[in-house]
């Protein structure tokens, strides 16, 4: 995963934004699944920019969606492991 100077900048942003949509009528779960819904089309159009055609993109299809779930996976493990570390913190704000 790239981790240039404008990485955590522009992660912030995104979430930035769907902590602008949680709201008593639209809970954190609906956004979550917006967010990932748009990250995997994102993330498609990506892909499918790096072909010539629909066929190659077809024959990688296996390969491309084993990255991007890995990656997706290593940092979530990442994530998980420092709210659990930094619990009070972050959910009970106790500093």
């Amino acid at each position: 995963m790239s981790n240039d100077n404008g990485f955590y900048k522009r992660a912030d942003e995104h979430i930035r934004l769907s902590n602008e949509q949680v709201t008593e009528e639209v809970e954190a779960g609906k956004v979550s699944a917006s967010f990932m819904y748009s990250l995997a089309r994102f993330n498609a159009w990506i892909s499918a920019r790096g072909f010539e055609n629909a066929s190659d993109m077809e024959s990688a299809k296996k390969e491309i969606m084993e990255y991007f779930v890995k990656e997706y996976s290593n940092v979530l493990e990442e994530n998980l492991d420092d709210y659990i570390k930094n619990f009070d913190s972050y959910i009970n704000n106790k500093d």
